[in-house]
């Protein structure tokens, strides 16, 4: 079976008498509509009568095993299977979970970044969790999608001060882990893509100063102050060497000068357009702020020569990729985005009742890793990239989405039947087979 020969990766995570019940859960999991409670998995798996049914609760929040190293594994088979060569491209951003309850101590009031926009602001109480990303393109997609492997809470500062801990930024965070995926790759070429939260030179500094660097690729203040790099030292020279050079123009003046010898580029799928032609100019230089580290990278600044949106800024602390390569990267970030939304929509992401500390930690990022399971999944059961999509007389799909994808999973699991039901009953009923079919499809594509 398919299912299990991927699975079998992480059973050395678990003892002999937890793995039965974890995957269990992990089945359950995918083809539980609705709420993703460990009472709502049990009852799919038709195990509603199970009379230890708490063995299930404690592998959340008790059992023995490590998060991370099945966040190893799940990078081990991601890489294997959609991005065996090249430079590992990754997205990095976090998620605000909307929790209530005065247990959930990490919990902290932040702004919604679904319902506020620049004019008004929504707060909400929830967790904030960091999310690390492959972005790879999918053959059966037809485009790039973003895989979550690596997911990390990020408590509030609340919960630090009441713990007498320091606090920690997102940045800090994003540090740790992008050092740890470093760790696990060794010395394959990684690129981080990132918004303008990251874009901190302190953190920048952090992951591109070392003999195998995290090259970053984020957005650019307009206004930031650029340098030229510091000129070689004379040995006759007294005091502290110099860190940058001479101070270079603005963007934000280079933008308005009419001598910016700007060029042209046409991108696909450039915010929402099938199409869009962009004008760019782009140099290397140095990001310095006095107390900081200085940051050496290329910048590329972009209009619009239509006037429809904004002029931007972006930056790559690799010096040797192309403006059209960094432009690239940059547009697969949004991916990210698309992934938070469908996890919430199909996985049941705000809907599980964990309350224990170690529950919490450990049921978030086992769901946004379910997404890239479920891609997995169809991989291996469509390896010649033919995708079934469902079709009607007023809506012909182009192209399968994430909900078409777990729909063949459950149809699969399903038809599988790799689970015991609680009871034994010999007693049938026939369903005639149109009807068996709708009530399938509807189970199947039920969110």
């Amino acid at each position: 079976m398919e299912f299990m020969s991927m699975m079998i990766a992480f059973a050395p995570l678990f003892s002999q008498r937890v793995w039965p019940q974890a995957l269990t859960l992990v089945m359950g999991a995918l083809l539980a509509p609705g709420k993703r409670t460990v009472s709502q998995i049990l009852r799919v798996m038709g195990l509603a009568d199970e009379p230890q049914f708490q063995r299930y609760h404690r592998v959340l929040n008790r059992a023995v095993w490590s998060s991370r190293q099945a966040s190893r594994s799940l990078l081990n088979l991601l890489v294997a299977t959609f991005a065996a060569d090249g430079v590992i491209v990754m997205g990095l951003d976090d998620t605000i979970e909307r929790r209530w309850g005065k247990r959930i101590g990490a919990r902290g009031i932040y702004r919604d970044p679904v319902r506020s926009s620049h004019e008004h602001v929504v707060k909400t109480s929830g967790l904030r969790w960091l999310s690390l990303m492959l972005l790879v393109p999918i053959p059966w997609a037809q485009g790039v999608w973003a895989l979550p492997f690596l997911t990390v809470l990020a408590p509030s500062e609340r919960y630090h001060q009441t713990h007498g801990q320091r606090h920690k930024a997102l940045t800090d965070w994003a540090r740790q882990m992008l050092l740890q995926v470093r760790r696990w790759l060794g010395n394959w070429p990684m690129v981080v893509v990132a918004d303008s939260s990251f874009a901190a030179l302190d953190f920048l500094a952090s992951v591109s100063h070392r003999p195998n660097p995290v090259h970053v690729v984020t957005r650019l203040r307009l206004d930031a102050a650029l340098y030229e790099p510091a000129p070689p030292r004379d040995a006759h020279t007294i005091g502290r060497p110099r860190k940058v050079g001479p101070r270079l123009p603005t963007l934000k003046t280079r933008l308005e000068e009419s001598s910016t010898p700007w060029q042209s580029l046409t991108l696909e799928g450039w915010y929402g357009q099938q199409t869009y032609t962009l004008e760019w100019v782009s140099q290397t230089a140095v990001w310095y702020h006095t107390g900081l580290p200085p940051v050496p990278m290329r910048w590329v600044l972009v209009r619009d020569p239509l006037g429809q949106l904004e002029p931007q800024a972006f930056l790559c602390t690799d010096l040797k990729a192309t403006p059209t390569q960094i432009l690239l990267w940059f547009r697969q970030r949004w991916q990210v985005e698309v992934t938070f939304q469908e996890i919430r929509a199909h996985l049941g992401v705000e809907s599980q009742r964990q309350w224990a500390d170690l529950a919490i930690l450990r049921t978030t990022p086992a769901l946004l890793a379910l997404f890239s399971l479920v891609v997995l999944l169809t991989q291996r059961l469509h390896p010649q990239f033919t995708f079934p999509l469902p079709q009607t007389a007023w809506y012909t799909k182009q192209r399968p989405t994430f909900a078409d994808a777990l729909a063949l999973v459950r149809r699969y699991l399903w038809a599988s039947r790799l689970f015991q039901t609680s009871r034994d009953d010999p007693e049938y009923v026939k369903v005639p087979r149109p009807i068996f079919d709708t009530w399938t499809e509807l189970l199947c594509h039920a969110a």
